[in-house]
């Protein structure tokens, strides 16, 4: 099958928008499919407002539809609302081309954190872009609310981890050594970093990521360890390396680094908002808490065990199963790989 996905969320960038569609796009290949991906990568950028770390496709939507028209598609999919989806979304509406949408941020929130936009007016726009699509994909944790909101055609696309990468790692820090509670993530407004800053905690507070908010923050909490961006075995080291994995967002609809941090054995605290509802099981492999003090602490007790065990149900493989299955394909029919778990399904 021949697949292009166009998105404005690529490399450098570090989130889960990105690292979900690594790992779909390198799942796809290795099952025989063709993927050829829009990003900003290919085309002129500028910086993106008050966010210089993502860069923002100066692209026609002209432009576009010659690379859709010479690739020649089964399935388009668009997995953001910037301006390569818009310029995507209007290539494939003048050739024709079925296409699919994703769901990933609170955009109109975040937007909102940085201008006086009202949400009705930000969601209203999201709408009419996602209204062009067969389905729309989201993570489950978010499916509810976004029907509320008005949005057609959903459909889920969960997440997965890296087990092999994200692991428990020997020898642990010793355990006479103070806890150790960390963050992963963007080091920006979202995130709420200062609910997790100000807490009164044993040990020490780490905070893992960069982002817009790393110099203000690293000047108000000058106790507090920033490491700065990484990746790879040197994150997953310092990830297990955590006692506590702390996450303070209200807004994220999933959270795919709290399974990183499950799958490393440590236990999450985190705010009972949406995607650690869906993820975490209070006292199991975390704690939920309108105090996120006090859900900290007590994950202090928690079996790391039980939090690796609680990961290992999520995988890239499923995850892009469900991409696959919920595509707009633009042809009758289309070749199968034999390693390719749809071989034989119908639809």
């Amino acid at each position: 099958m021949k697949i292009c996905i166009a998105t404005d969320a690529w490399h450098p960038q570090i989130n889960g928008v990105v690292t979900t569609l690594n790992r779909t796009v390198l799942t796809l290949r290795s099952w025989g499919h063709e993927v050829v991906c829009l990003t900003p990568e290919r085309f002129r950028t500028v910086a993106c407002p008050t966010y210089a770390e993502i860069r923002l496709s100066l692209v026609r939507p002209a432009t576009v539809r010659r690379l859709l028209a010479d690739f020649g598609p089964d399935a388009v999919h668009i997995a953001t609302e910037g301006p390569l989806g818009w310029a995507t979304r209007a290539a494939c509406r003048r050739l024709g081309l079925a296409f699919t949408t994703s769901y990933h941020t609170r955009f109109p929130e975040y937007v909102r954190m940085r201008a006086p936009v009202p949400l009705p007016l930000a969601y209203g726009l999201l709408k009419r872009f996602h209204g062009g699509a067969v389905r729309t994909m989201a993570a489950p944790t978010i499916i509810d609310e976004l029907a509320a909101r008005g949005f057609a055609n959903l459909a889920p696309w969960t997440r997965g981890v890296d087990t092999a990468l994200f692991r428990p790692r020997t020898p642990a820090r010793p355990p006479e050594q103070s806890p150790r509670f960390l963050f992963v993530g963007r080091v920006a407004p979202e995130k709420n970093l200062p609910a997790f800053l100000d807490l009164d905690l044993p040990g020490e507070k780490w905070v893992v990521g960069d982002g817009p908010a790393l110099a203000a923050l690293q000047r108000a909490y000058p106790r507090v360890r920033f490491t700065g961006a990484k990746r790879g075995e040197e994150l997953a080291d310092l990830m297990a390396s955590a006692d506590v994995f702390v996450f303070p967002s209200l807004t994220d609809t999933f959270g795919i680094v709290l399974l990183e941090a499950n799958a490393c054995g440590v236990p999450v605290a985190a705010f009972p908002v949406t995607g650690p509802q869906y993820l975490i099981r209070d006292g199991v492999n975390g704690c939920l808490d309108t105090d996120l003090r006090a859900a900290a602490l007590r994950a202090l007790t928690l079996s790391r065990t039980a939090c690796r065990q609680s990961a290992t149900a999520y995988s890239w493989e499923a995850c892009t199963l469900q991409f696959l299955g919920n595509l707009a394909r633009n042809r009758a029919a289309f070749p199968l790989t034999d390693t390719c778990p749809l071989r034989g399904q119908a639809g």
